[in-house]
């Protein structure tokens, strides 16, 4: 026997329908288990008939006429024989042997109080007993004569049973019964499908009574509809029908839970026989409704049972459901967080589960996020998927260091350590030297660019440099020219502060990052005899470098190492001459031979720019390479002007550039030289008329003109000077009319402002003698002389004007020409 339980109790924990629900992907609402301990006692000898449900208590009827009282785990608390009532927490009692069967008891939802000791029996009439004013308990008949009544809910102040005819409604506090809902399929026998009732809320009624089920809503009548009738009345407001045949109804917020007795046909013989029943959520609509779930139940002995034989009791508030069969008590919960990540992790939907326990992980009782986690990465590595696998170690192992290095040997294992490598912690926590060296390893043997990936990204302190620098070593020797194991080496160099040898592979690789170990390890000390070999890596960077450093390495150094390549040498003393053209004069005379080599096309603003050049010593060489410009600009620059003339236009034939050397050196002698030098050449005659208007007068130019000489373009030459001639008129016209405008427009302001009174008052002193401008004795006379500069004096304290000019001036302001010093005002009394 007690095998079969167990094996029972573990088919009840599938509840789902193996035939059609086993693949299901929807997440069942409810959980189920078994009442045992008293109720397997009370099943082994009775069978179970019906339940009611209060507070933390169950009462269990049985066939044989008994009433056992269980806590919710099933333990018997205590025992009846006789209808009994009593109270839970208190010593009053009632009990009271019938002369029938009694059906169906209910007792008043507030029995505690003292006003509402009320309770109803249900057999082949309803009975309503209720205890008076000297503590008697008197009954009264509210209804009789339609067969047994199996059925009835009291819920506030309203009763509702059912009969072999119907449902019907009884007001407690009028005294009227208010409502009847006819019996619908008349077919089934009342006493084999028996009406289940349930009280959603104090108004509202649930009729389930073979495939139906109504929805009924208690309403208060209109005062003016009243008249004989009761004060309420009931509205079906939504019924449809079922599948299968209702045993027992529940509400569960705005849906209903139905208990349904189920018969199907089996395919091999053709039979009806009794299914599994089936509990199912439901989503009532007006007209019909929408299933939610459906679990098949096992329990013990269905295939014996009848539509009669189920019950379904519930516990306002806590979700509970209990369902009851002649051998079985099964209870059925919501399920909670747990249950649904439990279900998660059955679906093998890791990634979600994971997702639930994080967020409600308040909540959760029976599970760890970590362990759900850990079971999470050994399904993806079961699946393949290391990358994923290894990415989400980061956020399942945190900084467990532990864990970390569990799973790196069990990446080992499956030949995947390069999965896990970029998602290995490199700071909080630090693993083991021996983990990082493990997969640094593993990369050596199969992937050099990975390898040197990691050792770029990884920080130097987190494995045993000279392990790997001496494995990277043993590789070199058979692949010494491997460009990618030089670099990586000279990074691990560099991470041991051996900058010497990492320097050396940087210039043998010409790799870029060289000038940049050399300013971040300052290893200028270091180069001062690499200089060429930087300069042939990349001359800008090494020189800019070599500049910024003078400090460090001297010019002269720099000089010096370059010497046996001048091209070199050139751009580093060209490039400091150009930062500052004074540092290295001392190399000026050499530079310039090195522009004349290299770089003439700089070679002349050298000369223009430098003040250390060595004059005599560039025109000879300028001269050796016939460089006309050069010599042309020395000659200037050393006071021959007239050679350089003579240069311009013997050697290079430009009288444009002929034109322009005369303007910049103004001098007459160098015009009348151009002049003799061109009065035989008609195309340079031409360029001197289109250009000299401005500094020579043309007429000298016209005058020397031999008659009959054919000049190109003559009159377009003279239209220009006579153009620009009738130009500089015009604008000496129009400077003069704006001159004369101007200075009418200054002479009328000065003169509006010299008409302007000044105030003269007791606070002003004489400029001379510093004593008050006014006396203070105003009946006595007094002279006093206001210049337009606000400076006042007493007529008596200003010398006397010269004979030469009469008009006076201020003193103080005598040095500014007369300006605003003259007098404008002259006060006597």
């Amino acid at each position: 026997m007690a095998e079969a339980e167990e094996q029972e109790t573990g088919s009840l924990e599938e509840s789902t329908d193996e035939s059609e629900e086993e693949e299901s992907e929807e997440e069942p609402k409810l959980k189920y288990e078994r009442l045992s301990n008293g109720v397997t006692e009370i099943l082994q000898k009775d069978a179970a008939s019906c339940m009611t449900v209060h507070d933390k208590f169950l009462a269990l009827g049985t066939h044989y006429g008994k009433v056992y009282l269980l806590d919710v785990q099933g333990n018997i608390t205590q025992k009846f024989d006789v209808v009994q009532v009593f109270g839970l927490y208190s010593g009053e009692e009632f009990h009271e042997t019938f002369d029938c069967p009694i059906k169906i008891i209910a007792v008043h939802p507030h029995f505690v109080r003292s006003s509402c000791k009320q309770f109803v029996t249900g057999g082949k009439k309803l009975l309503l007993f209720e205890r008076s004013w000297m503590n008697r308990w008197k009954s009264a008949i509210l209804h009789e004569g339609e067969g047994n009544i199996r059925s009835v809910k009291w819920r506030g102040h309203l009763i509702a049973w059912a009969n072999n005819m119907g449902v019907k409604i009884f007001d407690i506090i009028s005294k009227q019964r208010i409502t009847n809902v006819p019996r619908d399929d008349i077919s089934l026998r009342p006493d084999m499908y028996p009406c289940s009732l349930c009280w959603k809320d104090n108004v509202t009624l649930i009729i389930g009574w073979g495939t139906s089920v109504k929805i009924c809503s208690v309403k208060e009548r209109h005062a003016s509809e009243m008249r004989d009738l009761p004060s309420r009345y009931v509205e079906i407001v939504s019924q449809f029908e079922t599948e299968f045949y209702i045993s027992g109804l529940a509400p569960l917020c705005d849906q209903l839970v139905v208990l349904s007795y189920v018969k199907e046909i089996s395919e091999k013989t053709e039979r009806e026989y009794c299914a599994r029943p089936r509990l199912d959520i439901i989503q009532p609509l007006s007209e019909t409704c929408e299933e939610i779930s459906s679990d098949a139940l096992t329990v013990r002995g269905f295939q014996e049972n009848e539509c009669r034989d189920y019950h379904l009791e519930y516990s306002e508030g806590e979700s509970l459901f209990y369902i009851v069969s002649p051998r079985d008590v099964v209870v059925a919960k919501e399920r909670d967080q747990d249950d649904h990540i439990d279900w998660l992790l059955e679906k093998k939907k890791y990634e979600e589960a994971l997702m639930a326990a994080e967020i409600s992980q308040k909540n959760i009782k029976r599970h760890k996020i970590l362990d759900i986690g850990l079971a999470y990465i050994n399904h993806l590595v079961e699946k393949g998927d290391y990358d994923i696998a290894a990415r989400k170690c980061q956020k399942i192992l945190g900084k467990n260091a532990a864990l970390w290095e569990y799973e790196v040997y069990k990446f080992k294992e499956i030949g995947q350590l390069k999965a896990i490598s970029p998602y290995l912690p490199r700071g909080d926590p630090v693993l083991k030297p021996l983990i990082y060296e493990m997969i640094l390893h593993e990369f050596l043997e199969s992937d050099y660019e990975g390898f040197a990936t990691l050792i770029r990204e990884w920080p130097g302190d987190l494995y045993n440099n000279s392990v790997i620098v001496q494995a990277v070593r043993d590789h070199l020797k058979k692949d010494s020219q491997n460009k990618t194991l030089l670099k990586t080496l000279a990074e691990l160099y560099t991470y041991d502060k051996n900058y010497g040898n990492a320097l050396e592979i940087y210039l043998t690789l010409r790799h870029k990052d060289v000038f940049q170990l050399i300013h971040k390890h300052n290893l200028f000390s270091s180069i001062k005899d690499k200089i060429v070999l930087l300069m042939d890596f990349d001359s800008e960077k090494a020189v800019d470098m070599l500049l910024d450093n003078e400090d460090k390495i001297s010019i002269k150094k720099v000089v010096e190492e370059l010497e046996d390549r001048p091209e070199l040498q050139h751009v580093y003393l060209h490039k400091l001459f150009k930062r500052d053209h004074h540092k290295g004069q001392r190399y000026h005379e050499k530079q310039i031979s090195l522009y004349a080599e290299y770089d003439r096309p700089n070679l002349l603003p050298f000369l223009r720019d430098s003040t250390h050049c060595p004059l005599e010593k560039a025109l000879e060489i300028c001269q050796q390479r016939n460089f006309v410009e050069e010599t042309v600009y020395l000659l200037s620059r050393m006071g021959n002007s007239r050679s350089a003339l003579k240069m311009i236009m013997e050697e290079l034939h430009d009288v444009d550039k002929a034109i322009e050397f005369a303007k910049e050196q103004d001098d007459g002698e160098l015009w009348e030289d151009l002049i003799l030098y061109s009065i035989d050449k008609p195309p340079f005659i031409t360029g001197l008329l289109n250009n000299i208007g401005t500094h020579v007068d043309p007429i000298l130019l016209i005058h020397r003109i031999k008659e009959g000489m054919e000049i190109p373009n003559l009159r377009d030459s003279l239209v220009k000077i006579l153009q620009d001639y009738n130009l500089q008129i015009l604008l000496r016209e129009g400077c003069k009319k704006i001159l004369v405008a101007d200075s009418l427009s200054l002479l009328k302001k000065m003169h509006r402002t010299q008409m302007k009174g000044v105030l003269v008052d007791e606070e002003n002193i004489c400029e001379s003698c510093l004593s008050p401008i006014l006396p203070s004795d105003a009946a006595k006379p007094f002279s006093v002389v206001v210049f337009h500069c606000r400076h006042m004096f007493h007529k008596e304290c200003l010398p006397m004007p010269s004979m030469n000019s009469a008009a006076q001036f201020c003193n103080i302001c005598s040095a500014k020409n007369r300006g605003p010093g003259s007098a404008i005002l002259e006060m006597k009394k």
